[in-house]
């Protein structure tokens, strides 16, 4: 058997298919049980954050000086010189962790990409 036969006896044909996703079953549990609305009180927030769209350098500069580059409330709390215990980054318990820290970096990719400064202080 040659190389083209083989490898053309052995794929598969995929096609798309449309289904509803209401009717879908997965396990013992149909999407109709599985997706239940949840109210998301900062759903707009989320979006508003999400679909801000930077084109300003002071807005740029403004954002990348307010929103910190890493957790400010990770510490290490230190007594005589030695570590009595570590306070962990607490950001991601932050439910607009993803959207701030996503709007700090397009104000940084406009800065760096659009506006051609150097971003390197903000980092």
């Amino acid at each position: 058997m040659s190389v083209p036969q083989s490898t053309i006896e052995d794929r598969q044909v995929t096609s798309w298919i449309w289904t509803d996703p209401k009717n879908v079953t997965v396990g013992n549990i149909s999407s109709k049980q599985s997706s239940r609305k949840r109210f998301d009180l900062l759903q707009p927030l989320r979006l508003i954050l999400d679909n801000m769209d930077v084109r300003d350098p002071e807005l740029a500069h403004s954002l990348c000086e307010t929103i910190p580059a890493q957790c400010p409330f990770e510490r290490d709390v230190k007594l005589f010189g030695r570590t009595l215990f570590h306070i962990p980054p607490l950001c991601k318990l932050n439910p607009l962790y993803e959207e701030v820290s996503s709007l700090r970096f397009r104000a940084l990719c406009y800065l760096a990409d659009e506006c051609g400064e150097d971003v390197s202080r903000y980092c």
